[in-house]
């Protein structure tokens, strides 16, 4: 197996995530490349699971979550369903009973099991999902050979974007369920608990964008979802954007200074849910002898005072903005700061998803695309807040500017924290 971490970054403890759909009209992918590119995520999705036991990557923690065992077998049933199947006429199913078991969201496609039952799902084993996943990528690598045409170039793209958002739920889900044992397992002991770094960092600096009629949206040849176009104009007030994430150490003062207690600074949806869940700080952080623990994918580890706070739900990244004398930033106000060059802004990718002000909601003459693949996103526009950049358990290259990713906004196992905004 190879390493299990080499396309993600979990140096920093920093399925509603921005789902697959058609890509945006462009340059048709180049077969040589785009096999590489296949041959690449999916080795990288079976290193990231290759230090779980099956009993790790079956149970499912949450109705939220999916189990480890289900997002390798998923991903592969994406393949098999959307490019092996229509275009392969003597193409073999490897098993007619994973349609049911592996799909996830495609009404048009079919029956499904319930999604909060993913976990009782204790067969097929994990040793026959990989078989399952060789018999698929011989099938697509041998379509790849073939010279197949745009269209079906396209699907297998998708494909792999598809599956590299499943190698960062797959680790985000295994961080859930692993915090639900005593034992509090670690996904990677290369770094035992100890002191945590504690780096002095600098007080934020705010940094002054003019607005106007400003051009947000995905407009190049590169890869993206649909829901991330088309490129639009839209008119932005002047704001300024803080240079870089809001830490754990100030998440500190706020709970210090009874943030968590203080029901003007929340929204009344948010207030009642730290009421009825009792949220008195991120997921995952524990009080201990006046100190702050918090599980990682390391294990438990002390609280980095200098590094981004992470597992934020939008509620608890909206009250902290205003009890910071701030706000958090619209998406086109985020992504117009984070494509002007040489404004001083740092970590725009890498560390933390980034809360923004802005529900998911479609750009002007957006459309879904035609048949199961055009399911995903448009759905999706009702109840849910847009995150901006990309995370340390992102998969690199996977982020970009435009990337709209989203949530309900009382979701907090994923890594997303928050940068400020004001206006101007």
């Amino acid at each position: 197996m190879r390493d299990p971490r080499p396309p993600h970054r979990l140096h920093n403890e920093s399925e509603s995530p921005s789902m697959p759909t058609a890509p945006t009209a462009r340059r048709p992918a180049d077969p040589l490349d785009l096999l590489h590119l296949y041959r690449r995520v999916r080795a990288d999705t079976a290193g990231l699971a290759a230090p779980l036991s099956d009993a790790d990557a079956t149970v499912q923690s949450m109705p939220d979550a999916s189990p480890a065992k289900w997002h390798l077998a998923h991903t592969t049933w994406f393949f098999e369903t959307m490019v092996a199947v229509p275009n392969r006429p003597r193409y073999r199913l490897f098993d007619d009973r994973y349609g049911f078991l592996f799909n996830s969201y495609y009404e048009t496609v079919g029956a499904r099991q319930p999604r909060p039952l993913r976990g009782m799902l204790t067969r097929p084993t994990l040793e026959e999902v990989a078989a399952y996943r060789r018999h698929v990528d011989s099938a697509v690598e041998t379509l790849l050979e073939s010279g197949p045409s745009a269209e079906v170039l396209d699907l297998i793209e998708l494909g792999c974007h598809h599956e590299q958002q499943h190698q960062e739920l797959l680790l985000t889900d295994i961080l859930h369920l692993f915090a639900q044992n005593p034992l509090r397992p670690a996904y990677d002991p290369s770094e035992p608990a100890g002191a945590a770094r504690n780096t002095p960092v600098e007080a934020a600096r705010f940094h002054m964008f003019d607005g106007g009629i400003v051009e947000i949206g995905h407009g190049g040849n590169g890869f993206a979802f649909d829901c991330e176009g088309p490129r639009h104009r839209t008119l932005v007030d002047p704001y300024a954007l803080a240079d870089r994430l809001v830490t754990n150490g100030e998440w500190i003062a706020f709970i210090q200074d009874g943030g968590y207690r203080n029901p003007l600074l929340w929204l009344s949806e948010g207030w009642a849910t730290v009421q009825a869940e009792g949220w008195w700080a991120p997921l995952y952080w524990e009080e201990r002898d006046g100190e702050y623990w918090t599980m990682t994918l390391r294990g438990m580890q002390p609280v980095d005072r200098a590094a981004p706070v992470v597992h934020v739900s939008y509620f608890e990244a909206d009250a902290f903005a205003h009890w910071a004398g701030a706000r958090l930033p619209g998406e086109a106000e985020w992504e117009h700061a984070a494509t002007a060059p040489n404004r001083g802004l740092r970590q725009l990718s890498g560390d933390a998803w980034q809360w923004t002000r802005s529900a998911f909601a479609p750009y002007p003459r957006f459309a879904p695309g035609p048949g199961a693949v055009g399911e995903y996103n448009g759905k999706f526009m009702c109840g849910q807040f847009v995150l901006r950049g990309g995370s340390c358990v992102t998969p690199a290259g996977h982020a970009r500017p435009s990337y709209r990713n989203f949530f309900p906004p009382s979701a907090r196992w994923q890594f997303s924290g928050l940068r400020l905004a004001k206006d101007a």
